[in-house]
């Protein structure tokens, strides 16, 4: 940026008197207004007061319907800024980065030519701006000069600069100068933090304690934000929302919800920023309980249920398998923001509901929203898990020629998984070659899992042979070429495979399901034995083999993927870990109560088989989401009609 578009008149300015032109300048309501004003004002000569023309420097710059270049063109026009106005145009710019990634840079370049001049000392109003320039561009060093600035002005015992010099060294990521500051400001005495400056308020306390632990969280140092938090003297919202919003954000789901529970232990109240922040992580583990409450709380204590929010509650009650009530959150919401629809179509979508899904999708069109190409990925998602080929292309096409979307490599992804589930593995194949943008991982593992459903095995070594050329510790397609030899009975293909895994030290991510009751989520691993009822939960499986087996039903060995005996094979299925949460949820909860279970990994098919059997011979509702969509098990029968 050149400085020199700023030069003025070096003439010192003079003192000025009150304005009486501020009647006409408060009385205006929008940029109209004023500009008229402002024109009537230049036309009669009568714009010479420095307070009046900062007074609609104020305006045009920092008013709800600011006008930035309008407010650049004032600046420019007065002869006599004062530190008021240099204020107040450095903080418009600094302030309008969502607009113009240039302007904090003028927001600097401004801010040294107020500091040439030489006619107007910055003060502790004009150094919190200048640093949020900086933060904004990451310009750490300009930021160590901006702080030097501060000392040399006596302002480094100001609250608010100093706030927002820590804030610039926490966004920059120079946490050893923010540690440093923080210190300097604060002392440690035994088991407690506290105050050098007894005499500040505590709210100050609170500001520079949030902004250090928001710093910990950004470079995920959890350890260093947790401790900090734990040792605060007072917490403020602001404190919990900045470790639960981390926590989520950096998929420590468990330990958001857990902090989010302290926090209701305690005597701060969660608010809309809180319910935001921790409904994602109640989505990824399927915590419907909680997350009902959290939609009573919200209603109970009138925080405004809006697009953001309500489509929170969209996505946390689908992804917890409750899709009629995300529906009926869906229809109370307002409908103007495409986010909306696209959790209610991504909803209906992960729960097989593919022709609700279509339903929905044209709803928004017919509402005039545009889709977005989120919505395109939901849809499509909706038509690969129900098999609706002739859908799924047509919308891919649609998306292209009409709505003018240029696919990203999660459509691609789609369109192949949806050819590859339907058995048009050289559709797919092809798509893949000739795509305009490099394929990634997860499209070839949709086309390798494809190939292992289908059985062809040598379209199925080529994808493998990719997906470790692209990602050779990557146990996803090691363990995919394994499971596609072992369904063909190919154990000297398996035993290679697991010998490349052993000598290159790649393990397989172990399966783990989740399950909630009475708001406390337990966790399973395969034969796991660490639960405190791990005795009743193994009396529950071996009756439920007991009654599979009386039910005529004959475990599916070709999913033990090793080399022994069948009778140890048939073993080892009964203690999957979603098997292990449904028994537990069986010896825990009353009859005919729906049982929820989330696991990580894509269900199998034994597991799928006898998940029927079981909701029809204990009469309950089964509700499973694995790592690609919902299962809804009710009288021996699957959502899904065996197609996932």
């Amino acid at each position: 940026m050149n400085s020199t578009i700023y030069n003025r008149s070096t003439t010192p300015p003079q003192r000025s008197h009150p304005s009486s032109l501020f009647p006409q300048i408060t009385a205006c309501r929008t940029m109209r207004d004023l500009r008229q004003v402002h024109a009537f004002f230049i036309k009669t000569g009568q714009i010479q007061d420095p307070l009046a023309a900062a007074e609609i420097l104020k305006f045009c710059a920092l008013s709800i319907n600011r006008d930035i270049e309008y407010a650049r063109s004032v600046f420019l026009q007065m002869k006599e800024p004062n530190c008021f106005s240099w204020n107040t145009i450095i903080r418009a710019l600094a302030e309008s980065a969502v607009d113009d990634d240039h302007q904090p840079l003028e927001a600097l370049v401004l801010f040294r030519q107020m500091v040439c001049d030489g006619f107007v000392e910055p003060n502790q109003f004009t150094f919190p701006s200048v640093l949020k320039a900086c933060a904004v561009m990451g310009n750490a060093e300009m930021g160590k000069q901006v702080h030097g600035m501060v000392v040399k002005c006596g302002l480094e015992s100001d609250e608010f600069v100093v706030s927002n010099l820590l804030r610039m060294y926490v966004m920059c990521g120079v946490m050893k100068n923010a540690h440093l500051l923080f210190c300097r400001n604060v002392i440690d005495s035994g088991d407690t933090y506290k105050l050098v400056r007894d005499q500040r308020r505590k709210e100050g306390n609170v500001v520079l304690w949030n902004v250090m632990v928001d710093g910990y969280v950004r470079i995920g140092d959890f350890r260093a934000a947790r401790d900090l938090f734990d040792r605060m003297p007072q917490r403020s919202v602001v404190s919990w929302n900045v470790m639960i919003s981390g926590y989520a954000q950096n998929g420590l789901f468990k330990e958001a919800i857990e902090m989010f529970r302290d926090m209701q232990l305690g005597d701060v109240r969660p608010n809309y920023v809180t319910l935001v922040s921790v409904l994602p992580a109640i989505s990824r583990l399927g915590a419907l309980e909680l997350g009902k409450w959290v939609h009573l709380y919200a209603d109970k204590n009138q925080i405004g249920i809006n697009d953001v929010l309500g489509s929170a509650l969209v996505d946390m009650y689908s992804k917890c398998g409750s899709i009629d009530k995300a529906v009926r959150v869906f229809e109370t919401l307002p409908k103007e923001n495409p986010i909306t629809w696209n959790a209610i179509i991504g909803g209906l979508a992960m729960h097989g509901r593919a022709k609700d899904a279509i339903y929905y999708f044209s709803r928004m069109e017919q509402a005039g929203v545009k889709p977005s190409d989120v919505a395109y990925i939901a849809v499509l998602s909706a038509c690969s898990h129900a098999g609706l080929v002739e859908e799924g292309r047509s919308f891919f096409n649609h998306m292209i020629t009409i709505a003018g979307l240029e696919p990203r490599i999660e459509h691609h992804g789609c369109l192949v998984d949806l050819l590859g589930r339907a058995g048009h593995l050289e559709e797919a194949e092809e798509h893949v070659l000739n795509m305009p943008i490099r394929p990634d991982e997860v499209i070839w593992k949709a086309l390798l899992g494809a190939c292992k459903m289908h059985g062809n095995i040598e379209m199925g070594k080529r994808v493998a042979k990719v997906l470790m050329d692209m990602a050779p510790h990557d146990s996803g397609s090691y363990v995919a070429l394994s499971n596609l030899y072992a369904s063909s009975g190919d154990w000297e293909g398996v035993s290679e495979v697991r010998l490349m895994m052993k000598d290159m030290d790649i393990r397989k991510d172990p399966g783990c399901s989740w399950i909630e009751l009475d708001g406390e989520i337990h966790e399973f691993v395969v034969e796991d034995e660490s639960h405190p009822r791990a005795k009743e939960i193994h009396f529950m499986l071996e009756e439920i083999s007991n009654k599979l087996r009386l039910a005529n039903y004959k475990p599916d060995t070709t999913q033990v993927l090793l080399k022994m005996e069948e009778e140890e094979k048939e073993s080892s299925l009964h203690y999957h870990s979603e098997k292990i949460a449904i028994a537990f949820g069986l010896i825990s909860t009353r009859p005919q109560t729906p049982l929820r279970i989330v696991k990580n990994l894509r269900i199998c098919e034994d597991c799928h088989s006898s998940m029927k059997l079981i909701s029809k011979i204990y009469k309950r509702q089964i509700v499973v989401r694995d790592r690609k969509r919902f299962h809804h098990f009710e009288h021996g029968t699957c959502s899904c009609m065996d197609f996932w």
